[in-house]
């Protein structure tokens, strides 16, 4: 019974401090919206969309047609606005493509079978859709792994990769594995209690920059607690696979304010994979495409048209 009420003590305090601290991180982004710090993208974006058996995907497309096409992959619990300092940027000379993937953004659950590694599908009929038969590829985190996924299934189609904050999906990765399961008890104990706190940490550990904080919050805020359902098809990514040769220009990008880590591991495969190019990006954490636009901007482009 002591124990009992002990645990409900420490439960309704967290519980209570949570809301509190939320409710105080909520008026702050709110505090940005009314000062126009958080201002929304304001390309002329076309929001389609597949319909799926169950469920729905949305994406955006903007640029010239007649351009070579470049897709976007985000991080995991953000969405398509995660390169909004992109678009504009990219567009001018390419035909940009970003996608909410399955659980993230507008494309919800829903009554989805499908888990986050079919991806790869919707990325193809994309490409149909578009009339495209091959993409430069941008991913960012777990968009890097969809991304690499993708180039196993269809190697002809790509015809660049850029990589920030990702590592090999076909390499021994235990230790990132190990690191990855310690990370899930955080976030699992957090969403448990509150997916406000949850969205918070994640928002804190993937972008330095305060007002990106914030940004990325606010995509985090439509990931809801069924999203984790169709999160399990990363376990189809990631497999050791001996003897995977690459037939495209690869450019490794890490920030420099992210985990060691994520860092080393991102150094690693650079060295292992001599053709490849490698950069840090300074000031900015995981997702360095939204702390330092500027810098990933540059560097992606260059990379992309020395490479055309």
């Amino acid at each position: 019974m002591y124990i009992g009420l002990g645990l409900f003590g420490i439960f309704g305090f967290f519980s209570i401090s949570t809301m509190i601290s939320n409710k105080k991180y909520e008026n702050q982004i709110q505090e940005m919206k009314d000062n126009n710090v958080l201002l929304e993208d304001k390309s002329s974006i076309e929001q389609k969309e597949l319909t799926q058996n169950g469920y729905s995907i949305f994406y955006y497309a903007t640029g010239d047609k007649e351009n070579e096409l470049i897709v976007f992959l985000h991080p995991a619990f953000a969405d398509h606005r995660c390169f909004n300092k992109q678009i504009d940027y990219f567009s001018k000379e390419f035909r940009v493509v970003t996608i909410d993937m399955l659980g993230h953004g507008l494309s919800k659950v829903g009554k989805a079978k499908d888990k986050i590694d079919f991806t790869i599908h919707h990325i193809d009929t994309i490409l149909k859709n578009e009339g495209y038969s091959k993409a430069h590829f941008v991913g960012v985190s777990m968009g890097t792994l969809i991304a690499q996924y993708y180039s196993l299934h269809n190697p002809d189609k790509v015809q660049s990769m850029t990589i920030l904050g990702g590592y090999d999906i076909n390499a021994n990765n235990k230790e990132i594995s190990k690191a990855q399961r310690s990370e899930n008890i955080k976030w699992i104990f957090k969403a448990l209690f509150s997916m406000n706190s949850f969205r918070r940490h994640v928002s804190s550990i993937s972008v330095s920059n305060p007002v990106e904080q914030a940004r990325f919050y606010e995509m985090a805020s439509l990931f809801t607690r069924k999203s984790f359902t169709v999160m399990s098809g990363l376990g189809n990514i990631i497999k050791q696979r001996d003897n995977i040769a690459i037939n495209y220009p690869l450019l490794i990008l890490s920030g420099d304010k992210d985990i060691e880590l994520a860092k080393r591991m991102s150094k690693k495969w650079h060295d292992n994979e001599p053709t490849s190019k490698f950069h840090v990006i300074e000031n900015a954490g995981h997702c360095a495409n939204m702390d330092n636009a500027a810098e990933f901007n540059r560097i992606v482009m260059s990379f992309i048209k020395t490479d055309e």
